[in-house]
């Protein structure tokens, strides 16, 4: 089923669970902090042993795919030279950095603005994204990297995709046309 629908239910069942819970009680709003900590430590934790796995696999397989440039640019797709562990290293930055970001803005809307329904919501969302995660799903539930798990990886589609530039090509065609214009070539490790 599609990550995104079962995001929205989950969100409108939590919203009508959070309805019923007293969080003037200190009591109850302290042990939803603690499930909401509990939660993003657990997902730090996958996170890491997934790093720790990505090291111990060390797959130097070399991986050549084309980037789209950004929307409503002019220049041609930037070649990328990387590995299969620079590429997943990357990757799971990126998904340390959506944690971070996360954790951020749950911060500021319950400290500043005092809300604390999204405490009970975002303890339950992003634990569901971990294992949507492609890395996790690879590394962790050793699931084979073909199909939607073969790299380089689709960026999520967002509201503007349709103004981007599309996906990494990996196919022959594309990469020697960036190899021949001199579009980058940057080896990532």
């Amino acid at each position: 089923m599609n990550p995104q629908i079962t995001n929205i239910a989950v969100i409108l069942g939590l919203m009508q669970v959070a309805k019923r819970i007293p969080f003037d009680d200190p009591n109850v709003l302290n042990m939803v902090r603690a499930g909401y900590i509990l939660s993003n430590i657990i997902i730090v934790a996958i996170y890491y042993y997934v790093g720790i796995v990505i090291k111990r696999k060390n797959d130097l397989t070399t991986l050549k795919y084309t980037e789209s440039p950004p929307p409503m640019s002019q220049d041609p797709p930037k070649l990328i030279t990387t590995t299969i562990r620079g590429h997943d290293e990357a990757q799971l930055r990126a998904a340390y950095k959506s944690v971070l970001t996360g954790v951020g803005m749950m911060v500021v809307m319950h400290v500043y603005f005092k809300y604390t329904n999204p405490l009970l919501i975002q303890s339950i969302i992003p634990l569901k994204g971990v294992f949507e995660n492609k890395l996790v799903q690879i590394h962790l539930l050793n699931k084979p990297a073909i199909g939607d798990l073969k790299r380089p990886w689709k960026a999520a589609a967002g509201p503007f995709a349709g103004f981007g530039g599309g996906e990494a090509k990996t196919d022959k065609k594309s990469v020697e046309g960036a190899e021949k214009r001199g579009a980058g070539g940057a080896k990532e490790e």
